[in-house]
Order: structure tokens, then C-alpha cells, then sequence
């Protein structure tokens, strides 16, 4: 199968689109490959760092989609990760926390402008000051909100969907890997999964099977949307690579563990990988398998397919 849309790509095959040196060049290219490797079109995604840095990457991302229509075609839109999440250890991920911050409109429009129109889908925390207000303004343009690093309790939860939230980001990561038992993130988000789309990282590391399971029991069918989260050593294998400001290390097994190997950074494997893989382990079914990694992503965003 191929066609697959995903909705977070932070790099590939050694382009970090989180680098201030990547080129147009790099990145329509990156698009082409990953094209000839069955994802037909997927979003760069632009994760947390200083404002201006964010919007210079955005601003270079923005410039490659327009380069071309095969370009436009292929990444039809940008995710912007950051740099409204929150700043707590466990839930900030592998984003710096020196470069997050409260949600406001002029800092949003600032990012939106860097993108040129092109911004389809951003990521906050609902629980920090002003998300509901950004949420309601990125919704009234229709650009995809998702919730994401994030500690919200029900109620900031409740609130910024009431206000426009469609998505849950890669649920079961960004947080700390000790939390309360029952009441925490993954079980706030999965009790309002009728009302929410929600992203998984099918890698087997970033949520185990048995637990990858237990979610897609509760998650209805049809507001499953997998994401690789690759960063740039996704194609690469083991070692070393750049993911913005910071290196991550790939295992033997494609974990992508951040400095001091606490948390995964990003993801190592490609959607061909994870189709595998779900087939393996949860018994995926091809007609499935499209609708988590096709048709539910395109209507997330608005596309036809």
C-alpha cells in the first residue's frame, strides 16, 4: 500500500527540517524521496525553539512548498509544534523549555505569517495561559488544533475543544514516564476520544503493543491517525543525528532516545516500517491500515483522497 499522509515529519534520510543550514534543495527532496517511498504527501513539522529561530524555519519550509507544484503537492502544509506546550519535565519532551511559552495571538499570527498561508495544523498545551483564545483563532481560519506536551486536566481539556481542538498529538508520549495512575494525561484524553482525533506512534517504541492495543480499543476507528515523528535519522539506522538544537542516538532497534537516553526524540522509523509492524503485532488489516494512515489524516486537514 502507499499514499500514506502523515502529519508530522520533522526530517528524513539526514534533513533536519529543524536546522538553520537545511536548503530548499534538501527538503523538496527529502519530499520526492519520501514520495517514491510511498507517503504521497506528509506536513514538516517546526517544533519549539525561540521565536524568530521558529520563524525563520517555518519561513525556509514555506519557500520549498512554493518552490514547485510537485513541492505543493507533496507537502501540502506545515505543522507547527510548539512553542505554546508545556514547560514541565516529562510533558516538554524533547523540545527546550527555555523557549516555551504562553499562548497569544500576535506571537501565533507572527508564526502564521512565516508560513504563508501554509500552516495546517499547530500543536499546544490546552493548560497554558491563552490556548483556549489561539485555539478559537487558529480554528476560525481552518487550521487544525491539536493538543500536545501537554498536562491539561479535564476541564482545560473540555475547554479547548469547545473552542475548536480536533487532534491529540502522538498520545502516550510527551510525558513523564511517572505519573499518577489513574489520573493522567493519556487517561484525560482517551475519555474524550469520541470527540477527538488522536495520533499514535506505531514504532513499538514510543507505546508498547499491549498498551497500543488498549488504546485502539477505546479510540473509535475512525479518529485513528498514525504519524511517524520521523526526524532526520529516519532512513538512516543506528547512530547519530541532528534533530534541531540537540543530537539524538538511534539504538539497534530505531529507538530515538534524547540526551542522557530518558526519552525517545523523535522516531527512527518510516511509515513502510510501521505498516509492518502494525500488521504483525496488532493483525491490521489493510482496509484498516488506510483508514489510520490515509483517509482519517486527509480529513483531519481537508484533504480529498
Amino acid at each position: 500500500m502507499s499514499g500514506y499522509i502523515d502529519l508530522q515529519v520533522n526530517g528524513y534520510g539526514g534533513v533536519d527540517f529543524n536546522s538553520d543550514d537545511v536548503s530548499v534543495e534538501q527538503i523538496t527532496g527529502i519530499a520526492e524521496r519520501l514520495c517514491q517511498e510511498g507517503t504521497s504527501k506528509f506536513l514538516p513539522t517546526i517544533i519549539t525553539a525561540d521565536l524568530d529561530v521558529m520563524i525563520r524555519r517555518i519561513g525556509k519550509v514555506a519557500e520549498a512548498i512554493e518552490s514547485s507544484t510537485n513541492a505543493a503537492d507533496r507537502m501540502p502544509g506545515i505543522h507547527v509544534e510548539g512553542p505554546f506546550i508545556s514547560s514541565e519535565p516529562g510533558y516538554v519532551g524533547a523540545h527546550p523549555i527555555s523557549a516555551t511559552r504562553s499562548a497569544t495571538i500576535d506571537a501565533m499570527d507572527r508564526l502564521l505569517a512565516a508560513g504563508r498561508g501554509l500552516v495546517r495544523l499547530v500543536t499546544l498545551a490546552p493548560e497554558v495561559d491563552g490556548a483556549a483564545e489561539v485555539t478559537r483563532h487558529l480554528a476560525n481560519q481552518n487550521i487544525t488544533v491539536a493538543g500536545g506536551h501537554s498536562n491539561a486536566s479535564l476541564d482545560e481539556l473540555k475547554a479547548t475543544i469547545d473552542a475548536g481542538m480536533a487532534l491529540f498529538t502522538h498520545l502516550g508520549n510527551g510525558c513523564p514516564v511517572t505519573m499518577h495512575r489513574h489520573d493522567n494525561v493519556i487517561n484525560r484524553v482517551l475519555s474524550l476520544a469520541e470527540y477527538l482525533h488522536i495520533s499514535l506512534i506505531a514504532d513499538g517504541h514510543h507505546v508498547p503493543w499491549f498498551a497500543m492495543q488498549n488504546y485502539l480499543q477505546v479510540i473509535p476507528d475512525r479518529h485513528v491517525v498514525i504519524v511517524t515523528d520521523a526526524i532526520s535519522a529516519a532512513g538512516l539506522g543506528p547512530g547519530k543525528h541532528r534533530l534541531a538544537d540537540q543530537w539524538v542516538e538511534v539504538d539497534e532497534s530505531l529507538a530515538a532516545w534524547g540526551q542522557g537516553r530518558k526519552q525517545f526524540a523523535g522516531c527512527a522509523t518510516d511509515m513502510n516500517q510501521m505498516m509492518r509492524l502494525m500488521q504483525q503485532h496488532l493483525g491490521a488489516e489493510q482496509s484498516t491500515l488506510r483508514r489510520w494512515t490515509i483517509e482519517n489524516p486527509a480529513r483531519l486537514i481537508g484533504l480529498s483522497v
